[in-house]
């Protein structure tokens, strides 16, 4: 902030446009950005955690409920934006959720419903806000996980999604640039947030095996660590954020977690808890977490 009380940073009057802004790391995201003096756009699907935020920021910040699965509810929160902030400078696609079950046992359609907020809702979110980032040569970041980098039982539908995030990303980065538009993927592990939370409540033996997992998969990070990795990579138009950091020497050692030999230590384990986790699933009798509604971002 400079002496006469302006923000002066790298994201002062800028709009950010956050999806999944309600809860977690998108509305850490956005509180943190706001603070650097960046204008906001909070796009979710519950509307009064989104005005209780946006009247929490102050002047100078917009809310709009949309569905990531619905390009109507899309463009309209993206035209809604423009006429309210004058434009898009960056975007974080950050929208997501994750079933309970395995393809064995648990609903079908919540898997399916995991790779359409996940995946698809990542499309149609840079699909309805390129032409506003190309306006001003903006900033997309899309939220893959380290799951993009290892499969691990009980999280099939998951792990697919943000591993096709990834790749999406490295396509259209590729397709913008000449465009001015910088695209960048982001990997968290673990982060503090009420999915991660409700997830390992509700399935013990999901948690067990989280705990067996090598650093620094096994790790957990705080969703405000989260969300100033976030935020830097705002700042500096990233190519990739790791959070923690120590996930990019995951990605580095990528084929050696999907190996044979992998699957044959991993495997070790999932004889035990699959069976665990595919019995706690059966008894919860829903598919995603409790503060999911309806499995919709």
């Amino acid at each position: 902030m400079s002496i006469d009380g302006r923000f002066s940073g790298r994201l002062a009057g800028k709009v950010v446009l956050v999806t999944g802004a309600a809860r977690g790391i998108g509305e850490h995201t956005a509180r943190l950005a706001a603070v650097r003096g960046a204008r906001l756009s909070l796009v979710g699907l519950e509307p009064d955690r989104l005005a209780a935020l946006a009247a929490e920021l102050g002047p100078g910040h917009a809310w709009f409920a949309a569905d990531v699965t619905d390009q109507q509810a899309l463009a309209e929160a993206v035209d809604g934006t423009v006429a309210a902030l004058g434009g898009i400078d960056a975007v974080v696609a950050n929208a997501g959720v994750a079933n309970r079950g395995t393809i064995a046992v648990g609903d079908v359609e919540a898997l399916v419903r995991t790779v359409e907020v996940n995946l698809i809702g990542v499309m149609r979110t840079a699909a309805a806000t390129v032409p506003a980032l190309v306006d001003r040569g903006g900033y997309l970041l899309i939220v893959s996980s380290a799951a993009a980098f290892a499969a691990l039982p009980g999280m099939a539908a998951y792990c697919a999604s943000k591993a096709g995030v990834e790749q999406f990303g490295n396509a259209i980065r590729l397709e913008l640039a000449h465009r001015g538009v910088a695209v960048g993927t982001a990997h968290p592990s673990w982060v503090d947030t009420d999915l991660v939370r409700e997830a390992r409540a509700d399935l013990p033996a999901f948690e067990t095996a989280l705990t067996k997992l090598p650093w620094p998969l096994r790790r957990t990070t705080t969703v405000v660590e989260c969300a100033e990795a976030f935020v830097r990579a705002i700042e500096r138009r990233s190519r990739r954020v790791y959070v923690p950091r120590a996930v990019a020497g995951v990605q580095a050692v990528r084929s050696m977690l999907v190996s044979p030999l992998a699957d044959r230590l991993v495997g070790r384990t999932a004889r035990a808890t699959v069976p665990l986790i595919e019995e706690q699933a059966r008894a919860l009798g829903r598919g995603f977490g409790p503060s999911t509604p309806q499995g919709r971002p």
